[in-house]
């Protein structure tokens, strides 16, 4: 295998990314890009285990690390003999970092003067396409280093959003993700300062040909009038919210400094709900913050029967190095990945009751590029009878579930 190979890890923003990654590095042969993720430890860990797996398997390209790992822990990666060179956040879509050989490694201020945000999007090797309309964060919760691998919150101007989903849907792709960092806080850099929910309004009016808009990660405290008005109104939106609350507990959302109460967050999935039935909620929670109680992990763990949440995206706490959390009393590492289990098993328990719930429904599945799986518009999961054509959208008859999965016919 030769040419450029582009490895994502984390957000679907750095899947979206990944396609401006392929683009810059065209027409460099023999090289594999890792573009990784700094979240948790874990997050790190497996971009370095992926940089010595593509060594082994094509020992004769050359690795250039990128991403938030590369941005925030440069070092971690230089001292990797199997890596040529690391580039920062800035640097991955710039061509000429891809053919530098003499220099082993460019990081620039991610805090600096930053050039205008131009949306990337996926391309033909994702049935969806995700499109980039943010990206940075201004805000500074106390567990998180990503402000310091993406810098200060940023926005796409909406004709350029427009014009990338117009692209994506003349070369075949159905729906569209909306991804940023912080994609609530879509806006206000832009003139006239215009909301998430004015340019959700604006993609749907404008590009009649897209079938399907879904939203990634939504700060719920975030989430005003005109968007929440959207997304229980408009049928083209999915009805799947991935929200990003982190814990159901008054004192540690004070802690993380989060923006919203665990009563707002409730009050929000409930108004949502009751005009839209049908919405399946998701959400980040993180396991065994510093200072969790018992009684705080148990309020954390009701949340999710109290949101509804059947995608429970479940994080163990990992401290980051520099972050005010890191500084905080920390909870035994058993007890932390005793909680995650707990809050696994209840989120796991709740997502199988909902997906038989639709055995003997009909749904609406959007087929994969395997062309053997899909996503209904409600983002379950769907294992088909037959092959079916990627990218295209399926009437399906749901004819069993196995707790993680549906399997169903295409009609």
């Amino acid at each position: 295998m030769s040419g450029v190979e582009v490895i994502n890890f984390g957000c679907r923003l750095n899947i979206a990314e990944g396609e401006a990654i392929r683009t810059a590095a065209a027409g460099e042969d023999d090289l594999i890009v890792i573009n990784s993720c700094s979240v948790t430890k874990e997050a790190e860990r497996q971009a370095r285990q992926a940089i010595r797996r593509a060594a082994k398997r094509r020992p004769g390209a050359r690795i250039i690390v990128t991403g938030c790992a590369a941005q925030i822990l440069p070092e971690q990666f230089t001292a990797m003999a199997e890596v040529t060179r690391v580039i920062g956040n800035l640097e991955k879509r710039n061509q000429d970092q891809f053919g530098k050989r003499n220099s082993r490694a460019e990081i620039g201020d991610i805090f600096g003067l930053t050039p205008a945000l131009q949306p990337v999007v996926s391309g033909a090797d994702h049935a969806r396409a995700f499109v980039e309309v943010q990206n940075g964060c201004d805000h500074r919760c106390t567990f998180c280093i990503i402000p310091f691998g993406r810098g200060n919150s940023r926005s796409a101007p909406a004709g350029a959003v427009i014009d990338a989903i117009k692209a994506a849907v003349d070369r075949g792709q159905r729906e569209a993700i909306l991804t940023g960092v912080d994609l609530t806080s879509y806006g206000p850099d832009l003139p006239g300062a215009p909301t998430l929910g004015q340019l959700v309004e604006r993609i749907l009016t404008q590009v009649p040909g897209l079938e399907r808009l879904r939203l990634s990660s939504l700060d719920s405290v975030e989430i005003d009038e005109r968007l929440a008005e959207l997304i229980t109104s408009e049928t083209r939106i999915m009805p799947h919210l991935h929200l990003s609350l982190q814990a159901g507990d008054d004192m540690i959302l004070k802690r993380m400094k989060r923006r919203h109460t665990r009563a707002q967050a409730v009050a929000l999935v409930e108004r949502l709900k009751s005009k839209r039935p049908e919405i399946a909620i998701g959400a980040d929670i993180i396991a065994g913050f510093p200072t969790e109680s018992d009684a705080m992990f148990e309020r954390s763990l009701a949340l999710i029967d109290d949101c509804d949440i059947v995608f429970g995206h479940i994080f163990p706490y990992s401290p980051r190095p520099g972050t005010p959390a890191a500084r905080m009393p920390q909870l035994d590492r058993e007890i932390i990945r005793e909680r995650a289990a707990m809050l696994r098993e209840r989120a796991s328990g709740r997502k199988a009751n909902w997906l038989a719930s639709m055995i003997g429904t009909r749904q609406r599945v959007l087929v994969e590029l395997d062309g053997r799986t899909g996503h209904a518009e409600n983002f379950a999961s769907v294992s088909l009878g037959r092959m079916a054509t990627p990218g295209t959208i399926f009437d399906t008859f749901i004819t069993g579930s196995n707790g993680e999965t549906l399997s169903g016919d295409p009609q």
